[in-house]
C-alpha cells in the first residue's frame, strides 16, 4: 500500500509530531508517506498535491485549529477517488466520534487516542484479513452502520520508536519548529483542558530523551518547543534534562510549559545559576487568579507560590516568560477578570496570551455548559461566546484589549512608553489596554492595516484625545521605543523631528571634531556621522528616568549609532546644555 500521513499546521515553521509517531511505529512493515501544508493553503493545491502521489491511504492529524479545513480537502479526494482509504485521528475526532463519522460520511476510519499501535493495526487489517473489529481504537462502518470499538490500551512507551530522526526533516531542523515530549498525561484535572482526561503521567526513558534532543541540536535544530503538559512535576528529571541542555545546547532554544507553583525555589536559583540567558522559555498558565473560579475548574492553583517563581525567574534575567489567561471561564465575570488581568500584568512577563475559552469536545466544562450558561460557537475552535454572567458584549469588549495587548506589549515596541502610561496614566492596565481598544474600534483602525509609524501616530492621537498630562515626556518615550527597534538609521521618525536639518548637521559636525563627547566604541568618518547614527532632543533626562525611575525635567540629547556590520546599538544620553556650549566653536 501507498500511505500518507497529512496534516494541515496553523503555519508553515510548525512541524507535526504525531505524523512522525506514526511513521516511526509504522515502518519497515509499512513505508509511511509524510506530507504537511498549512490551513492557508488553497484546498485544491492540497488536493492536487495528495492526488498525484497515488496513495491508497491517507490519514489526516486533526485538531481545531486545521478540522474545517481538513473536511474540505477530505471532501474533494473522496470525489475523485472514491476508493480512497480516508482515516482521521487526533484530539478533535477523539471525542464524539459517532458525531464525525455521521457527519463525514467520506472517511472510512477514525482512529482514537494514541495512535502508533492502532495505525499500525489497522494498516495490518487494510492489506490483509480486514478484521476490523479487532482493531481495539477505531471506529469504522459496517452495512451502513457506525461501529466504534473498545479502546486500545496506552502504548508502551518503551516499544515507541524515535520519530526524531528521519533523514528528510535534517535539512529543515534549522528553519522550523521541532516539538518534542519527554512524558505523556497530566497529574491535574482542569475541566476546560482535554489532558484533564488522561490519567497519571508517563516518562520516556531519559537516556533515550537525551540522545534524540542530542541529536536534533548536532543537526541544526534552532528551536524545541517540549510539548510535555507539566514539564517539571518530577523535578529531578527536569533537573537532569535543564542540566543536559545547558551542557550541549549549541544555540538551540527550548521552550517548556511548567506549572510554577508547585517548581522548587532550589531548582528555579540553579537555572539562575546556570543557564546561559536566552536558551530556555517558560509558558506558565495562570488562567485566573479568582479562587472560586478555579475550584469550580478543579484547577488547584497556589498563586504566592506562583508569583514566587515567576518573580525569581524575572529577577534572574536568563529565562524569557510568557505567560497565559482565559477569559470566560465560570463566574468570572467582567470586573473579575479586569482584576485577573491585572494580577498577572503587575508581574510583567514578556508576555502575556489572553485568550478566550473553548469548549473542547471531551472536557468536563463541555459537559456541564448548561449549568454555567454557555452559548459557544459550533464548529472549531468552539470559542465561547457568553455564559450567565460574561456577556457577548463584554467578550467583544476584551477582544479588543487582546488586540491592543498583541500590538503594544507582545510586540515589545514601545515598552518603555507602555510602562509609563500604566503606571501614571491610567488607573490600572488593564483600563489603558480597554481605552485604547475601545477608541481603535470606534475608528475603525481594525480594518485597516498599518505600518510601524502608524501605531505610533495612532497611539499619539488617543492619548491628545485623552487629554493625558505630560504628553511631552510620553513622546519622548515612544521616540525612543521608536529608535530601539530600528536596525539601522531610519530614514525617517514617526513624528517631526525637534531638532532642525542644521541643527542636526551642526551636531554632527561637532561629533565628528570631539568624539570624545559621545565616547562611541568605533571611530566614524566625519561623512557617517549623519549616515549611521540619529540625535533627538527630549525634554526630559532620559537617562536618570531608565535608572530610577524619576522624571526630571531638562533637555537632554538622545544619540544612537547603528553599527550595521555587526548588527548593534549604542546609546548614549547627554545633557544639552553641555553641546549648547560646544556648539558656537564648531568650525
Amino acid at each position: 500500500m501507498n500511505v500518507i500521513a497529512a496534516t494541515l499546521n496553523a503555519k508553515y515553521i510548525h512541524t507535526c509530531l504525531a505524523l512522525r509517531y506514526l511513521k516511526a511505529f509504522a515502518e519497515p512493515d509499512f513505508p509511511v508517506e509524510i506530507a504537511e501544508y498549512t490551513i492557508k493553503d488553497p484546498a485544491m493545491n492540497i488536493v492536487t498535491d495528495l492526488y498525484e502521489r497515488k496513495p491508497d491511504v491517507v490519514g489526516f492529524s486533526c485538531y481545531i485549529w486545521n478540522i474545517e479545513e481538513t473536511i474540505e480537502v477530505v471532501s474533494m479526494l473522496k470525489k475523485i477517488d472514491p476508493a480512497l482509504t480516508i482515516v482521521l485521528g487526533g484530539p478533535e475526532v477523539s471525542y464524539d466520534t459517532d458525531y464525525w463519522m455521521k457527519r463525514l460520511p467520506e472517511v472510512d476510519f477514525i482512529v482514537m487516542g494514541e495512535g502508533e499501535e492502532t495505525f499500525k493495526h489497522l494498516l495490518e487489517e487494510l492489506s490483509g484479513e480486514k478484521k476490523f473489529h479487532m482493531v481495539f481504537g477505531t471506529a469504522y462502518r459496517k452495512d451502513g452502520k457506525v461501529r466504534i470499538n473498545p479502546p486500545r490500551p496506552k502504548v508502551e512507551l518503551a516499544d515507541v520508536p524515535s520519530p526524531y530522526r528521519f533523514q528528510e526533516d535534517t535539512d529543515a531542523l534549522s528553519k522550523r519548529i521541532t516539538y518534542f515530549e519527554t512524558s505523556r498525561g497530566c497529574p491535574f484535572s482542569c475541566q476546560f483542558c482535554l489532558s484533564s482526561i488522561e490519567n497519571g503521567v508517563r516518562y520516556f526513558d531519559i537516556e533515550k530523551v537525551k540522545s534524540d534532543l542530542l541529536y536534533l541540536i548536532e543537526n541544526g535544530a534552532k528551536m524545541i518547543k517540549f510539548v510535555d503538559r507539566t514539564f517539571n512535576i518530577q523535578r529531578e528529571y527536569a533537573r537532569e534534562i535543564f542540566q543536559f541542555l545547558i551542557d550541549n545546547h549549541q544555540g538551540c532554544q527550548f521552550q517548556f510549559e511548567i506549572t510554577a507553583d508547585i517548581m522548587p525555589p532550589e531548582l528555579l536559583q540553579f537555572l539562575n545559576d546556570h543557564a546561559p540567558p536566552g536558551i530556555f522559555r517558560f509558558e506558565i498558565g495562570v488562567q485566573s487568579t479568582n479562587d472560586a473560579t478555579n475550584k469550580l475548574v478543579k484547577r488547584h492553583q497556589n498563586l504566592k507560590k506562583l508569583e514566587r517563581t515567576v518573580t525569581m525567574v524575572k529577577e534572574g534575567g536568563k529565562i524569557d516568560q510568557h505567560l497565559d489567561l482565559i477569559a470566560g471561564l465560570p463566574e468570572e465575570d467582567y470586573d473579575r477578570f479586569k482584576q485577573t488581568f491585572n494580577d498577572v500584568f503587575a508581574m510583567e512577563p514578556e508576555e502575556l496570551q489572553l485568550g478566550f475559552l473553548k469548549m473542547l469536545r471531551g472536557t468536563g466544562l463541555r459537559i456541564q455548559a448548561e449549568d454555567y450558561g454557555y452559548v459557544y460557537m459550533d464548529n472549531a475552535p468552539y470559542e465561547m461566546l457568553s455564559n450567565n454572567v460574561l456577556s457577548f458584549a463584554d467578550i467583544a469588549r476584551i477582544k479588543r484589549v487582546e488586540d491592543i495587548l498583541e500590538k503594544y506589549w507582545n510586540d515589545h515596541r514601545m515598552d518603555h512608553t507602555i510602562e509609563y502610561l500604566v503606571t501614571h496614566c491610567f488607573p490600572t492596565a488593564f483600563d489603558f489596554f480597554q481605552e485604547f481598544g475601545d477608541y481603535w474600534h470606534e475608528k475603525g483602525w481594525g480594518r485597516i492595516g498599518h505600518q510601524l509609524e502608524d501605531l505610533f501616530l495612532r497611539l499619539e492621537e488617543f492619548l491628545t484625545y485623552k487629554n493625558i498630562e505630560n504628553i511631552d515626556i510620553i513622546k519622548g518615550l515612544m521616540t525612543y521605543d521608536y529608535y530601539l527597534h530600528q536596525k539601522h538609521r531610519p530614514r525617517k521618525t514617526w513624528t517631526a523631528p525637534v531638532l532642525s536639518k542644521e541643527e542636526q548637521t551642526d551636531l554632527a559636525r561637532l561629533f565628528a571634531n570631539y568624539p570624545e563627547i559621545v565616547h562611541l566604541p568605533v571611530t566614524l568618518k566625519k561623512q557617517d556621522w549623519q549616515k549611521h547614527t540619529v540625535s533627538e532632543l527630549l525634554p526630559f533626562s532620559l537617562k536618570t528616568y531608565i535608572e530610577t525611575g524619576n522624571i526630571v525635567k531638562h533637555q537632554e540629547l538622545l544619540l544612537i549609532h547603528y553599527d550595521v556590520k555587526n548588527q548593534t546599538k549604542t546609546t548614549r544620553f547627554i545633557p544639552y546644555h553641555t553641546i549648547e556650549q560646544s556648539l558656537p566653536a564648531v568650525p
